[in-house]
């Protein structure tokens, strides 16, 4: 990151960034205390307002074209979405999480017995024996589904998702058009709040934005879900949702400091 005068300045930090690990969220791959090396070209460069971002103000952000696109697996380093309020999206340019993809835009993702799936994707995502032992700890304590770490997004009884059973969760991409009833508000509420910038509410079986009734929705952005490798102990999209894939920093790439031997992530 730059921190010139201009206004617009490239998110490119000499296109490759290190950062620190601060948790256990992502073992065994990453440990914490391990600095690894973000590839910030790799997604594309961000362009955005930088003072006015690290003001805390909310930013217009564009991005480059990149060397390549974000797959299923990769290791990725954002801005956490939710800093300040549970299920509101905002960009935080401070807070930095890292996580690994398990699923697209256009992809329907559903956990089925603590089993992360795509619809279609043949291959494991993310670490199914952290995911085997989380459903063993569930099962083992006899954890409700309303127990904390267990409810899921979009903590709503009626839809009752949890880290055990959720979804089918459509991820939207830019250009989607879904029809909107009101489960379709409680789990995309807040992406749709964020890109048009006002309030949903459901009343009389009609949904407004604002003071407008709208029956549908078109999606302006891609998003993501994002889950650490540590499924037992990872704050991340099973419990606060989508990634906006503008709050994307790049891909982590390389350990260049670490606990033990290792540097291939």
């Amino acid at each position: 990151m730059l921190w010139y005068w201009g206004v617009m300045v490239a998110d490119t930090g000499f296109c490759i960034t290190s950062f620190h690990i601060p948790s256990d969220s992502m073992e065994p791959n990453l440990i914490a205390g391990d600095a690894i090396l973000v590839n910030k070209l790799e997604y594309g460069a961000r362009l955005f307002n930088v003072m006015e971002a690290v003001q805390g103000k909310q930013v217009e952000i564009e991005r480059l074209p990149g060397l390549g696109s974000i797959k299923r697996n990769d290791v990725v380093v954002f801005n956490y979405p939710c800093p300040k309020k549970w299920m509101r999206i905002e960009m935080d340019i401070m807070q930095y999480y890292v996580k690994r993809c398990v699923a697209l835009p256009g992809d329907t993702f559903r956990i089925v017995n603590g089993r992360y799936q795509v619809d279609g994707y043949p291959h494991s995502l993310g670490s199914p024996e952290a995911q085997d032992r989380f459903r063993e700890m569930i099962e083992e304590r006899n954890l409700p589904p309303t127990a904390t770490g267990v409810k899921a997004y979009p903590g709503d009884t009626l839809i009752g998702w949890t880290v055990k059973d959720f979804g089918p969760f459509y991820i939207p991409k830019a250009g989607d058009s879904i029809a909107l009833d009101g489960r379709a508000l409680k789990l995309y509420r807040n992406v749709i709040e964020r890109e048009q910038g006002g309030e949903l509410r459901y009343e009389d079986d009609k949904i407004y934005l604002d003071n407008r009734i709208i029956a549908g929705y078109h999606f302006r952005k891609n998003y993501y879900f994002m889950a650490g490798d540590k499924a037992e102990n990872s704050k991340d999209s099973r419990y606060w949702g989508l990634l906006p894939e503008e709050y994307i920093v790049g891909k982590a790439w390389r350990i260049w400091k670490s606990v033990d031997e290792r540097g291939e992530l």
